[in-house]
């Protein structure tokens, strides 16, 4: 496994259970290595952006096979609307292959909204209000309400 920092056995242990493992067993394994705590520290911030940079990796191939799927769906949707087309022009709606049998079929009836003003009150669905936390945000710096309180959390930097 070619990493971009120097790791000793014991930390290329974790990158490769931090890969495949729940944090338990990760934690276990992390704290049974008895280096120093800023050697520790040292090695696992190493193993923290290895992972980061496989997350970049895997986010990237993630992108590009949601752009091939995209790709293929659009294919078979044209494909089917071409035949569908050319089936239409010499007026068949069954042709009967060897392999599959090709038809042309109504969907089922569904609704067009041409202007949703227009719909009767009793068809809409009441949606519940959604809490602009910004806006809160900004009132609690300068007062109290109810029911909403500012937090400081902590997080782990690593530069």
């Amino acid at each position: 496994m070619a990493t971009l920092y120097e790791l000793s056995n014991d930390y290329l242990k974790v990158l490769s259970l931090a890969e495949e493992l729940d944090d338990g067993t990760l934690k276990d394994t992390l704290d049974s290595i008895s280096d120093s705590i800023d050697l520790k520290v040292e090695n696992t911030a190493k193993v923290v952006k290895e992972l980061e940079s496989n997350i970049s990796i895997v986010e990237k191939e993630i992108k590009r096979l949601q752009s091939r799927k995209t790709t293929l769906s659009n294919n078979v949707k044209n494909l089917k609307g071409y035949l569908q087309d050319e089936m239409e022009k010499v007026g068949k709606t069954k042709i009967k292959g060897e392999l599959f049998n090709v038809g042309i079929q109504n969907n089922p009836v569904s609704v067009n909204i041409i202007d949703e003003k227009l719909i009767p009150i009793g068809f809409l669905i009441p949606q519940p209000p959604k809490v602009d936390k910004t806006a809160l945000k900004e009132e609690l710096k300068h007062g109290e309400i109810k029911g909403a309180e500012l937090v400081q959390t902590k997080s782990l930097r690593i530069r």
